[in-house]
């Protein structure tokens, strides 16, 4: 069904697609190459939500020879109407002869319409070509609009003997200053950074993007079941929400005084529904969840089985067992009850390790 033709220029669609890695959330990274006669003579990528799509920047590129043409896309052309019209429809007025894709879109709202539409009106469509390079790089997207809630990647730093602070809390700086930078290239394609309220008292941190380009900034989003968050936090601001157990009105009225949003998912014994949580920032448009707390929460969200990926960088150094470890769990009875991993990436960064490792 596909040529070396059809790779190579798929390659550059998704190459495109990429280019809206930190920027189109909550939509989908998406990239559109048109061919005609052997010749490229369209390319477009969504760069943001409101703005025009992939298709419809790579037919205006192309004109009038978009007519009869090959498209190829990453996704699946949407079938709905949003912020902006189906993509469908400026295929349909455009008329290539055959539309490649990579993927079919998991939103229930367009699922297989936009290649039943294209079909229909006698266009060929192809699907299927690099499917696993456009989910990869959607992972976020598909999660949402399959599970219901966002791909989590949980970020820790670590010591080579596993430990991610000194006894007393304190964690900075573990790693060093290129695995720092590297970690704020992952917030920065995030949706939202979660944390916990153990790590706001320990290191004040502010959680957004700094030291790497980004035209937005992440949702930051705490965990904190008895709203402990001091009022000087440098967090606290417009852009952030609190996730609490429990309805503490005048610590509530304070707290939204300092422009935080606070949003009550009682759990048992008064902690946070961690998945509720999840279900919430999935209704809020978030696809990627990143994560940087303690062995506390981190602990709860594997325990909970939230975690879907892990990002751990290793300092070539050892703390001793008296440092906190990476995760807060029961003991285990046997070692069948062991959590298991895919590594998927180990990459030197600077003088530390970055480990990618998925859950099964």
């Amino acid at each position: 069904m596909f040529n070396d033709h059809d790779r190579h220029h798929m390659t550059r669609a998704l190459q495109l697609a990429a280019q809206g890695l930190n920027t189109t959330t909550p939509n989908p990274r998406v990239g559109c190459v048109i061919v005609r006669d052997g010749r490229v003579v369209g390319e477009g990528w969504h760069a943001r939500a409101g703005e025009p799509h992939a298709e419809p920047l790579a037919l205006a590129a192309a004109g009038e020879q978009a007519a009869g043409a090959t498209v190829y896309v990453t996704l699946e052309p949407c079938a709905h109407h949003g912020r902006t019209p189906p993509c469908v429809e400026a295929l349909l007025a455009a008329k290539p002869a055959r539309v490649v894709a990579a993927m079919q879109d998991p939103n229930p709202l367009t699922a297989g319409q936009g290649f039943e539409r294209l079909r229909a009106a006698g266009i060929q469509v192809d699907a299927g070509l690099m499917e696993a390079e456009a989910s990869e790089l959607n992972l976020g997207f598909v999660s949402r609009m399959t599970r219901e809630r966002p791909w989590v990647r949980l970020k820790v730093a670590a010591s080579l003997d596993g430990r991610t602070a000194l006894a007393d809390g304190r964690s900075q700086w573990i790693t060093g200053a290129g695995a720092r930078l590297d970690g704020q290239a992952w917030r920065a394609r995030a949706c939202a950074v979660l944390t916990g309220i153990g790590t706001v008292k320990a290191d004040d941190p502010r959680l957004n993007v700094r030291e790497v380009e980004t035209t937005r900034q992440p949702l930051r989003v705490v965990v904190d079941s008895r709203l402990q968050t001091p009022l000087a936090a440098r967090i606290l601001g417009t852009g952030m929400v609190i996730a609490a157990g429990g309805a503490d009105v005048p610590r509530m009225v304070a707290l939204r005084a300092k422009g935080a949003e606070v949003v009550v998912l009682p759990g048992r014994e008064g902690q946070v529904d961690l998945a509720a949580l999840m279900q919430e920032l999935a209704r809020r448009g978030c696809n990627e969840v990143h994560v940087e707390a303690g062995y506390r929460l981190n602990g709860a969200l594997l325990g909970a089985g939230l975690v879907d990926e892990l990002l751990v960088y290793l300092s070539p150094s050892i703390l001793g067992d008296t440092a906190r470890g990476m995760f807060h769990l029961p003991p285990l009875q046997d070692l069948s009850q062991r959590r298991s991993l895919k590594i998927t990436e180990i990459t030197p960064v600077g003088d530390d390790l970055r480990i990618l490792g998925r859950l099964h």
